[in-house]
């Protein structure tokens, strides 16, 4: 047995992040709070990059490490998860242009569409400039976007 948290699996092109909703993810009525799907994005993105063995903490050359920021989130919600339900998170990074990853990313119940989101990121040096995304990063992304990484 792994000592390391599930960090989910890839299934034709599409990483999948099994989760399951807490108490704590809910409102009162025992819904998923809204705010909370950002949350699984953003989970499913950083696992996505995870088993690529593309982390966060990735050197841009010179020491530093690039950081992510989200400059853009279009949310469509559905269908409400409930405490208890197993979700899947699928994410598909559709493409990378100079320091911007773009993904599209669906929350599932049982197969069922219950929210949808398109994220954009963006790769910054550690005092907050765009930077391209690091070599070895963009390297491990060809064959996992689905339609282009630009060099």
């Amino acid at each position: 047995m792994s000592d390391q948290p599930a960090a989910g699996f890839f299934r034709d092109g599409v990483h999948i992040l099994p989760l399951r909703v807490y108490y704590e993810d809910t409102d009162f009525t025992g819904i998923v709070y809204h705010a909370n799907y950002l949350r699984y994005f953003e989970r499913g993105r950083s696992e996505f990059l995870r088993l690529l063995d593309a982390l966060h903490s990735e050197d841009l050359g010179d020491g530093a490490a690039a950081a992510w920021t989200i400059v853009r989130v279009e949310i469509e919600y559905l269908k409400p998860a409930r405490v208890d339900d197993a979700l899947e998170v699928h994410t598909t990074y559709t493409r990378a242009t100079g320091a911007r990853l773009f993904a599209s990313q669906v929350v599932k119940r049982e197969g069922v569409d219950l929210v949808k989101g398109i994220v954009q990121a963006a790769c910054l040096t550690p005092n907050g400039r765009p930077v391209r995304i690091p070599a070895p990063i963009r390297e491990k992304l060809v064959g996992h976007v689905s339609t282009s990484v630009t060099r």
